[in-house]
């Protein structure tokens, strides 16, 4: 039976207006990591983002759409290299734009490391470990997930990635910073964190909004077509409240923590609460997203304290929102989803019990080793041949001016008068 091409143009149109809202969300990236890293730093963290994702249609588009949609296989798949002889699993949808799709998503992977090794990481390094990344270690995630792999047989839910991209992500960029080390200055000989603050807030506010506005396409994007606008509505409506609640949520928790109010707190809560209802976000209520957002926000906070506590330098907190809170959100679906909205099954705050809970336990665990493991090895080899940090002079100097010889703002001067 033909399917009706007007309603295939429209999930077409969709589709592709959801991806062009996620490739948007690479210029958010780039304002909030720029925003949240020194002048001289700054240029290296945008030309990191404009390449990371430059690699990830590359490596996605020869090797990561085959491994990732290639085959049903439970582990990989194993056909469709270069998009060679595949065709779209969405009915009536052309591949490309299928492709389109997934590939700003594995672009969203492979830039949340770049806040975490701002600073200090290898610029060469950076783009060898964007390809790799995109092209191997986040398509197998996906194909376990969304690619008919073994948790997707298993009712693994994550409906738009707080598992297959954010903590990927997030767990990807733990490592990376684990293993550089911290930044010059940003720990004393006893272990107490030293702030090294950001050169402009006003970038990393736009850079969130930018990111809330381009995560609607992510979101309700990952419906996959636009048959069920009660769905896609639902989405939305839960993609605003989240992270509205994780604003308020981290900027309450910072206030009470430190005694003020402190703004980069109530972005990276705005964002753990986008990050947290990704992954449920078609299968719970308006109600449930509000509490989806309070905690994330909550956890953002003690995450970032956490990673001071252990010494490891975060300068955007790329872990604790994305990693941390992806983990919940994952969670998230065992404990508030509805069978009745779509969930595998009703989760235990809806008298599901604690089986979709473990089911989602099983994924995460499964996910996570898996990217840690991998990425260790991936970071450690590229460690020894062409290393993985930049001497100290250029650490001291700054990235902008002996990596890409320039500077982010040439000629510019502030005078201040009495």
């Amino acid at each position: 039976m033909q399917a009706d091409p007007v309603f295939n143009g429209l999930d077409t149109f969709w589709i592709l207006f959801a991806a062009f809202l996620v490739f948007f969300m690479q210029a958010g990236f780039g304002m909030l990591e720029a925003g949240l890293v020194r002048t001289k730093n700054a240029a290296n963290v945008l030309t990191k983002n404009v390449l990371d994702f430059s690699f990830a249609a590359l490596g996605y588009f020869a090797f990561g759409y085959a491994i990732m949609y290639g085959t049903e296989g439970l582990l990989v798949g194993t056909e469709g290299w270069f998009l060679s002889g595949v065709t779209s699993p969405v009915d009536g949808v052309p591949v490309e734009a299928f492709w389109l799709f997934q590939v700003v998503f594995a672009g969203a992977a492979a830039t949340i490391v770049a806040g975490a090794v701002a600073e200090r990481m290898k610029f060469v390094a950076y783009l060898i470990y964007s390809f790799i990344i995109s092209a191997f270690i986040y398509p197998v995630v996906g194909h376990w997930v969304w690619g008919g792999g073994w948790l997707s047989s298993l009712g693994f839910h994550d409906f738009a990635g707080s598992t297959v991209v954010h903590a990927v992500g997030g767990i990807s960029a733990l490592v990376g910073a684990w293993l550089l080390g911290p930044r010059i200055g940003r720990f004393n000989e006893n272990g107490t964190p030293n702030v090294i603050a950001g050169h402009s807030l006003p970038l990393a506010t736009i850079g969130v909004f930018i990111l809330w506005f381009g995560w609607y396409g992510f979101n309700a994007g990952s419906t996959l077509g636009f048959g069920e606008p009660d769905v896609v509505a639902r989405i939305a409506a839960n993609t605003t409240l989240a992270p509205a609640t994780g604003a308020l949520a981290g900027l309450m928790t910072a206030w009470v923590k430190w005694g003020k109010p402190d703004l980069t707190l109530a972005l990276n809560g705005a964002l753990a609460g986008l990050v947290g209802i990704t992954a449920p976000c078609a299968v719970v209520g308006m109600g449930s997203s509000i509490w989806i957002g309070l905690v994330g926000g909550v956890l953002v906070v003690f995450g970032i304290d956490w990673m001071n506590r252990i010494r490891i330098d975060d300068p955007v907190g790329a872990f604790p929102v994305h990693g941390l809170v992806g983990i919940w959100g994952t969670l998230a679906v065992g404990i508030f989803g509805q069978a009745s909205l779509g969930a595998p099954a009703d989760g235990l705050f809806y008298g599901g019990g604690f089986g979709q809970l473990g089911i989602q336990t099983l994924g995460l665990a499964a996910c996570l080793t898996f990217t840690a493991v991998s990425m260790w090895i991936v970071f450690k080899g590229i460690e020894a041949v062409v290393g993985l940090r930049v001497s100290r002079e250029t650490e001291l100097r700054g990235l902008d001016l002996d990596e890409h010889g320039l500077e982010s703002y040439s000629g510019f001067q502030i005078f201040t008068t009495e």
